[in-house]
Protein backbone atom coordinates (compact mmCIF):
# COMPACT_ATOMS: atom_id res chain seq x y z
CA UNK A 1 0.00 0.00 0.00
CA UNK A 2 1.05 3.58 -0.53
CA UNK A 3 3.26 5.27 0.37
CA UNK A 4 6.14 3.10 -0.83
CA UNK A 5 9.52 3.52 0.85
CA UNK A 6 12.93 2.79 -0.63
CA UNK A 7 16.39 3.51 0.76
CA UNK A 8 16.28 7.13 -0.43
CA UNK A 9 12.75 7.77 -1.67
CA UNK A 10 9.12 7.98 -0.71
CA UNK A 11 6.57 7.28 -3.43
CA UNK A 12 3.15 8.67 -2.59
CA UNK A 13 0.03 10.24 -4.02
CA UNK A 14 0.21 13.78 -5.39
CA UNK A 15 -1.16 16.73 -3.42
CA UNK A 16 -1.90 20.33 -4.39
CA UNK A 17 1.22 21.35 -2.45
CA UNK A 18 3.32 19.62 -5.16
CA UNK A 19 2.47 22.30 -7.73
CA UNK A 20 5.73 24.32 -7.58
CA UNK A 21 8.00 21.26 -7.76
CA UNK A 22 5.87 19.75 -10.52
CA UNK A 23 6.10 23.01 -12.48
CA UNK A 24 9.90 22.82 -12.28
CA UNK A 25 10.02 19.76 -14.53
CA UNK A 26 6.72 20.06 -16.42
CA UNK A 27 7.19 23.60 -17.74
CA UNK A 28 9.80 22.33 -20.20
CA UNK A 29 9.75 18.51 -20.47
CA UNK A 30 12.92 16.96 -21.87
CA UNK A 31 11.35 13.83 -23.41
CA UNK A 32 9.13 14.46 -26.42
CA UNK A 33 6.42 12.11 -25.15
CA UNK A 34 5.73 14.62 -22.36
CA UNK A 35 5.58 17.75 -24.56
CA UNK A 36 1.77 17.72 -24.52
CA UNK A 37 1.82 17.80 -20.69
CA UNK A 38 3.85 21.01 -20.51
CA UNK A 39 2.42 23.69 -18.20
CA UNK A 40 2.93 27.40 -18.74
CA UNK A 41 2.55 28.72 -15.20
CA UNK A 42 2.11 27.79 -11.55
CA UNK A 43 -1.69 27.89 -11.77
CA UNK A 44 -1.63 25.28 -14.53
CA UNK A 45 0.79 23.15 -12.49
CA UNK A 46 -1.56 23.40 -9.50
CA UNK A 47 -4.45 22.17 -11.64
CA UNK A 48 -2.35 19.21 -12.82
CA UNK A 49 -1.29 18.39 -9.25
CA UNK A 50 -4.92 18.47 -8.08
CA UNK A 51 -6.05 16.25 -10.94
CA UNK A 52 -3.27 13.74 -10.21
CA UNK A 53 -4.18 13.80 -6.52
CA UNK A 54 -7.71 12.65 -7.40
CA UNK A 55 -6.61 9.63 -9.45
CA UNK A 56 -4.43 6.62 -8.84
CA UNK A 57 -2.46 6.55 -12.09
CA UNK A 58 0.29 9.03 -11.16
CA UNK A 59 2.60 8.76 -8.16
CA UNK A 60 4.88 11.44 -6.74
CA UNK A 61 8.54 10.47 -6.25
CA UNK A 62 10.09 12.35 -3.32
CA UNK A 63 13.41 12.39 -1.51
CA UNK A 64 12.96 10.66 1.84
CA UNK A 65 15.24 13.01 3.79
CA UNK A 66 13.64 16.28 2.65
CA UNK A 67 10.28 15.37 1.10
CA UNK A 68 11.28 17.18 -2.11
CA UNK A 69 9.27 16.10 -5.16
CA UNK A 70 11.78 15.05 -7.84
CA UNK A 71 9.56 13.34 -10.41
CA UNK A 72 6.74 10.94 -11.01
CA UNK A 73 5.78 7.43 -11.94
CA UNK A 74 2.65 6.28 -13.67
CA UNK A 75 0.87 2.96 -13.90
CA UNK A 76 -2.24 2.51 -16.03
CA UNK A 77 -3.95 -0.90 -16.15
CA UNK A 78 -5.32 -1.88 -19.53
CA UNK A 79 -9.08 -2.02 -19.61
CA UNK A 80 -10.41 -5.54 -19.87
CA UNK A 81 -11.70 -8.49 -17.93
CA UNK A 82 -8.48 -9.37 -16.13
CA UNK A 83 -6.94 -5.91 -15.77
CA UNK A 84 -3.55 -7.52 -15.08
CA UNK A 85 -1.57 -5.83 -17.85
CA UNK A 86 -0.19 -2.45 -16.81
CA UNK A 87 1.49 0.34 -18.77
CA UNK A 88 4.23 1.97 -16.70
CA UNK A 89 6.40 5.04 -17.10
CA UNK A 90 8.40 7.72 -15.34
CA UNK A 91 9.53 11.31 -15.57
CA UNK A 92 12.29 12.80 -13.45
CA UNK A 93 13.27 16.39 -12.89
CA UNK A 94 16.56 16.67 -14.88
CA UNK A 95 18.11 18.44 -11.89
CA UNK A 96 18.05 15.11 -10.04
CA UNK A 97 19.23 12.89 -12.90
CA UNK A 98 22.36 10.79 -12.65
CA UNK A 99 21.88 9.58 -9.07
CA UNK A 100 19.95 6.37 -9.71
CA UNK A 101 16.66 7.76 -8.40
CA UNK A 102 14.66 6.77 -11.50
CA UNK A 103 15.81 3.15 -11.26
CA UNK A 104 15.18 3.04 -7.51
CA UNK A 105 11.66 4.43 -7.93
CA UNK A 106 10.75 2.34 -10.97
CA UNK A 107 12.03 -0.87 -9.34
CA UNK A 108 9.83 -0.16 -6.31
CA UNK A 109 6.84 0.36 -8.61
CA UNK A 110 7.52 -2.90 -10.47
CA UNK A 111 7.82 -4.77 -7.17
CA UNK A 112 4.57 -3.23 -5.91
CA UNK A 113 2.65 -4.03 -9.09
CA UNK A 114 3.78 -7.65 -9.18
CA UNK A 115 3.57 -8.47 -5.47
CA UNK A 116 0.69 -6.31 -4.20
CA UNK A 117 -1.43 -5.51 -7.26
CA UNK A 118 -1.12 -8.99 -8.80
CA UNK A 119 -0.05 -7.64 -12.20
CA UNK A 120 0.75 -10.31 -14.78
CA UNK A 121 2.46 -8.18 -17.44
CA UNK A 122 4.07 -4.73 -17.43
CA UNK A 123 5.06 -2.77 -20.52
CA UNK A 124 6.61 0.59 -21.29
CA UNK A 125 7.08 2.71 -24.39
CA UNK A 126 10.13 4.87 -25.13
CA UNK A 127 11.06 6.78 -28.24
CA UNK A 128 14.14 5.23 -29.80
CA UNK A 129 16.01 8.51 -29.21
CA UNK A 130 15.23 8.44 -25.47
CA UNK A 131 18.29 6.46 -24.43
CA UNK A 132 17.96 7.08 -20.65
CA UNK A 133 14.46 5.61 -20.62
CA UNK A 134 15.49 2.66 -22.78
CA UNK A 135 18.44 1.93 -20.46
CA UNK A 136 16.10 2.10 -17.47
CA UNK A 137 13.77 -0.47 -19.05
CA UNK A 138 16.73 -2.77 -19.56
CA UNK A 139 18.00 -2.28 -15.99
CA UNK A 140 14.52 -3.25 -14.79
CA UNK A 141 14.92 -6.54 -16.66
CA UNK A 142 12.38 -5.67 -19.33
CA UNK A 143 12.63 -7.27 -22.79
CA UNK A 144 12.64 -5.24 -25.99
CA UNK A 145 9.48 -6.48 -27.70
CA UNK A 146 9.36 -4.29 -30.74
CA UNK A 147 10.24 -1.16 -32.67
CA UNK A 148 7.37 0.79 -34.21
CA UNK A 149 8.64 2.89 -37.10
CA UNK A 150 7.26 6.44 -37.38
CA UNK A 151 4.72 5.44 -34.74
CA UNK A 152 3.68 8.69 -33.09
CA UNK A 153 4.17 12.44 -33.26
CA UNK A 154 4.49 14.85 -30.36
CA UNK A 155 5.53 18.03 -32.18
CA UNK A 156 5.80 19.71 -35.57
CA UNK A 157 8.93 20.82 -37.43
CA UNK A 158 9.69 24.40 -38.52
CA UNK A 159 7.38 24.00 -41.53
CA UNK A 160 4.49 22.84 -39.34
CA UNK A 161 4.74 19.22 -40.43
CA UNK A 162 4.37 16.50 -37.79
CA UNK A 163 7.59 14.74 -36.80
CA UNK A 164 6.88 11.01 -36.45
CA UNK A 165 9.16 9.21 -34.04
CA UNK A 166 10.16 5.58 -33.83
CA UNK A 167 8.96 4.00 -30.59
CA UNK A 168 10.28 0.98 -28.73
CA UNK A 169 8.18 -1.25 -26.53
CA UNK A 170 9.59 -3.13 -23.55
CA UNK A 171 7.76 -5.67 -21.40
CA UNK A 172 8.17 -7.90 -18.37
CA UNK A 173 6.05 -10.83 -17.23
CA UNK A 174 5.64 -11.63 -13.54
CA UNK A 175 7.22 -15.09 -13.88
CA UNK A 176 10.22 -13.52 -15.65
CA UNK A 177 10.57 -10.98 -12.86
CA UNK A 178 10.31 -13.68 -10.17
CA UNK A 179 13.07 -15.67 -11.90
CA UNK A 180 15.26 -12.55 -12.03
CA UNK A 181 14.65 -11.92 -8.32
CA UNK A 182 15.61 -15.47 -7.48
CA UNK A 183 18.84 -15.20 -9.51
CA UNK A 184 19.83 -11.94 -7.85
CA UNK A 185 19.15 -13.22 -4.33
CA UNK A 186 22.19 -13.37 -2.02
CA UNK A 187 23.92 -16.73 -2.18
CA UNK A 188 22.55 -17.65 -5.59
CA UNK A 189 24.82 -20.37 -6.96
CA UNK A 190 26.30 -19.97 -10.41
CA UNK A 191 27.26 -22.82 -12.71
CA UNK A 192 30.21 -24.71 -11.26
CA UNK A 193 29.10 -24.10 -7.67
CA UNK A 194 30.50 -20.58 -7.40
CA UNK A 195 28.62 -17.81 -5.66
CA UNK A 196 27.78 -14.44 -7.20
Amino acid sequence: MLPLHTARLIIRRFTEADAAALFEYLHQPTASCFFSMAVTDLAAARAVACKRAEGEGYLAVCLADSGTLIGELFAEPELGLENTTVSIGWQLNPRFAGHGYALEAAAALVNHLFTVCNARRLYAYAEDTNQPSRRLCEKLGMRLEGLFLEYVTFYNDEQGEPVYENTTQYALLRHEWLAQQAQSAPGHRLAGGEHE
